[in-house]
């Protein structure tokens, strides 16, 4: 199995590869992520739960950073075992390249190799649990520095800013509760409303 992706991030370069370092960002960010421990200098001991396909199994790893070249690129060799779904192991190429000062371009390459009963599932099942794993990494990692980025540019700006982002939360909450017609719906248009405006 081989995938090459390319994201952009909203943030700088610097910023990004200090995220990529961040354990406690990459355990929010992984799917299925219980826990990332140091276990001796840049490896790590890494534990999640993933469903590919019919197979659905608890992995217990270790990664590795290797050819470390900061803040552009690094190695990450990995390999898990997960009991009677079988094992993966493999690496991984990040680089990272500035694009402008509050942007970055991420690639990476990643190669893997699987056995026992993923790999009877097929590859094509296998390349496709991949991708939507990566996909929903990225997504959650843009999300994450992208909200931090934010902060740190209103904290710089003005100290009373970053408190306006906890609305839609508060909002949503509201509107998700359980009301009955006409409160739901005035509650709905005003959640449309703020939408609109910010």
């Amino acid at each position: 199995m081989e995938l090459t992706e390319t994201h952009s991030l909203p943030i700088s370069q610097q910023r990004t590869w200090e995220a990529l370092n961040d354990t406690e960002i990459l355990r929010a960010c992984i799917p299925g992520c219980e826990s990332i421990d140091p276990d001796g200098e840049n490896a790590y001991l890494v534990a999640l739960s993933a469903a590919v396909g019919p197979v659905k199994a608890r992995f217990k790893g270790r990664m590795q950073l290797t050819d470390i070249d900061a803040p552009n690129a690094y190695n990450i060799v990995f390999e898990g075992q997960g009991g009677a779904a079988g094992f993966a192991k493999g690496n991984a190429r990040v680089m990272l390249e500035a694009d402008g000062d509050t942007a970055t371009k991420l690639t990476y390459t990643a190669s893997a190799q699987v056995g026992g009963k993923l790999a009877q599932i097929g590859s094509r099942l296998v390349d496709g649990a991949a991708r939507k794993i990566a996909g929903e990494f990225f997504k959650r990692f843009g999300a994450q520095v992208a909200g931090q980025g934010e902060t740190e540019t209103a904290q710089a700006g003005d100290d009373t800013a970053p408190a306006q982002p906890a609305q839609p939360d508060a909002e949503s909450s509201d509107a998700t509760s359980a009301e009955s017609g006409a409160d739901a719906t005035k509650r709905k248009r005003s959640w449309t409303a703020w939408i609109s405006k910010s």
